[in-house]
């Protein structure tokens, strides 16, 4: 399925790039990873085009979105607020949103915001509770991958890093499937594909989350930069029809979390996707039929 390719610019003046699949009154907005980009998507976009107008945009300081030069803006507030900036500059009222991992979490904060606007959210394995040991092994990575020798070694690299979480792989997946989130530098070397300093941005965050959450506790602060502090307010004020897909083997959405969600959400609706850890790829049959039935019911 081809796409267009387009750009906006953010409140504070960035150049933000987007793609869009399709063409339609029902749109559908695709929100990637911590360090992933709208190439993430391209398979699932071009699935729904058929039926749906599909905007994947590339975060501030990923793919072909301008850097910030101000990492602390490097944070789910800030990119709910370019996403409004979005669908605002292109006179969208209301959507669905697909979010992976922060994506999800970038989504929950929108329902918060503005309820009345989304038809509905898929939420790709993230919650409002992440274990320490994810946390721990996200923030030991992010950012600090140096440039590798080769493509080969890329996909190496990537296999190394993420393997464990989509065991059933091959070695020919890895050399395809880091060209979606690598590129090469001044010197012909590949990459991560996104400004380092979004590792450093979150590492300093832990902090001040921690600061902010005992605040919360205390009764003296609930938001910041109208986002609540603590994820749970976000869950409960889910009010459109929500699908929860979960990584059988996932370390950042754990089984513990998925209950407590449904009891803050009884209508959530959750689909476990087998063989997959942090997080599923959209690809896979159960995921994909997921979303396909999920979509439909929305109208």
């Amino acid at each position: 399925m081809s796409y267009t390719e387009h750009r906006y610019s953010s409140h504070d003046g960035l150049s933000l790039y987007y793609r869009e699949y399709g063409a339609g009154d029902d749109t559908v907005v695709c929100l990637p990873g911590l360090t992933r980009n709208s190439k993430d998507f391209a398979d699932l976009a071009g699935h729904l085009a058929g039926r749906w107008r599909v905007l994947t945009p590339d975060l501030r300081g990923r793919g072909r979105s301008d850097p910030d030069p101000k990492p602390a803006n490097y944070n789910a507030a800030t990119y709910a607020r370019d996403t409004w900036r979005l669908l605002d500059s292109l006179g969208i009222r209301r959507v669905a949103l697909i979010g992976t991992s922060l994506g999800g979490l970038i989504s929950t904060i929108m329902a918060d915001q503005q309820p009345e606007r989304l038809r509905g959210v898929v939420i790709n394995d993230m919650g409002p509770e992440v274990p320490p040991a994810a946390v721990s092994r996200i923030l030991q990575y992010v950012g600090r991958t140096p440039p590798a020798e080769s493509w080969a070694a890329a996909a190496r690299d990537a296999q190394r890093t993420y393997g464990l979480a989509f065991p059933d792989l091959p070695d020919t997946f890895w050399q395809s499937h880091v060209r979606l989130y690598w590129k090469e530098n001044e010197q012909g070397r590949p990459v991560p594909d996104f400004d380092p300093a979004i590792g450093d941005a979150l590492r300093k965050s832990q902090s001040a989350l921690k600061l902010l959450r005992w605040l919360r506790r205390a009764g003296l602060l609930k938001r910041v930069r109208g986002v609540p502090i603590d994820p749970w307010d976000a869950i409960h004020a889910l009010t459109m029809p929500c699908l929860l897909l979960r990584g059988e083997l996932s370390d950042v959405l754990t089984e513990e979390t998925v209950a407590k969600m449904q009891l803050a959400k009884p209508d959530l609706e959750v689909v476990r996707v087998p063989n997959r850890g942090h997080a599923p790829l959209l690809d896979e049959p159960t995921a994909r039929q997921a979303i396909d039935h999920f979509l439909v019911r929305l109208g």
